[in-house]
């Protein structure tokens, strides 16, 4: 469907729209602040954020990769961004698949997270979890709460790295919610398993001030002893839309890049 340059009838909610990502750039500032504080090695900061960007972070010393700039995709005239006030179904009207974020600079992309036309089988997502007994399980949850589309985008980076994002739509944010905080999160643990794990939990190092004040995270990690690699995973209610971010890696995910993604991922949803 083509797509017109927003009227000027959209300034009210773009000007909302600046003061958050004012906010997420404070929020980044003050993050740098803490882990300077306590001589933490993984450093945020944002070095620009233009009212329509979400940019990459540039590698550094940390280990952070290096990310292209992404421009948030155009909506149909007149419509809505997901939390705005005249959108109170959190309805995300661009395209799914645009809102994946891209594979950072140097990495390979999973190509069977490709899909036809974009759109990926809910079977190929449901295998991301460990017990097959649970599938059909999980597969006829899907169907009851109205599961749309899943689009999703996967690769891995020269250390090992292996990360997939699924982008889950539904036909509102209520139900989105409520798929995610009655069946498949808790404080404690995930409902299910994802592949490559014994045990999963909170991950309270986690900076929840790098997600957006709209989207409400569920964060963990996989604790030690692990096997014969790590699980980082985060689940992350964004209107009528529910992100999944995996990250796994042999011998350990290491905390940064995870953070990264997520972080940047939640701004293309918000």
């Amino acid at each position: 469907m083509p797509t017109e340059e927003p009227t000027a009838v959209d300034a009210p909610p773009e000007v909302r729209k600046s003061r958050r990502v004012l906010r997420g750039v404070l929020r980044w500032t003050a993050a740098v602040a803490v882990f300077a504080a306590v001589g933490s090695a993984a450093a945020y900061g944002v070095t620009r954020m233009e009212r329509t960007d979400v940019p990459g972070l540039a590698t550094r010393t940390d280990g952070r990769w290096t990310y292209p700039e992404v421009t948030m995709p155009s909506l149909p005239s007149g419509s809505p961004r997901p939390f705005a006030q005249a959108n109170p179904a959190g309805a995300h009207y661009a395209d799914l698949r645009d809102l994946v974020l891209p594979a950072p600079e140097g990495a390979e992309p999973d190509e069977s997270l490709r899909g036809k036309d974009g759109w990926l089988a809910t079977d190929e997502f449901v295998k991301e979890y460990r017990d097959a007994s649970e599938h059909a399980e999980l597969r006829q949850l899907f169907v009851d709460f109205g599961l749309r589309h899943v689009a999703a985008r996967g690769w891995t980076t020269s250390d090992g790295t292996h990360t997939r994002i699924y982008l889950l739509q539904f036909d509102t944010a209520a139900v989105a919610d409520d798929l995610r905080n009655r069946h498949l999160v808790s404080y404690s643990e995930p409902a299910y398993a994802v592949r490559g794990t014994d045990q999963s939990v909170p991950d309270e190092a986690f900076p929840m001030e790098a997600v957006g004040d709209d989207l409400v995270p569920s964060v963990y990690v996989e604790p030690q002893p692990y096997g014969a690699e790590q699980v980082r995973q985060a689940y992350l209610g964004a209107g009528d839309v529910l992100a999944v971010v995996l990250q796994s890696r042999k011998g350990g995910a290491a905390a940064v890049p995870f953070q990264q993604t997520v972080a940047l991922q939640s701004g293309l949803l918000g």
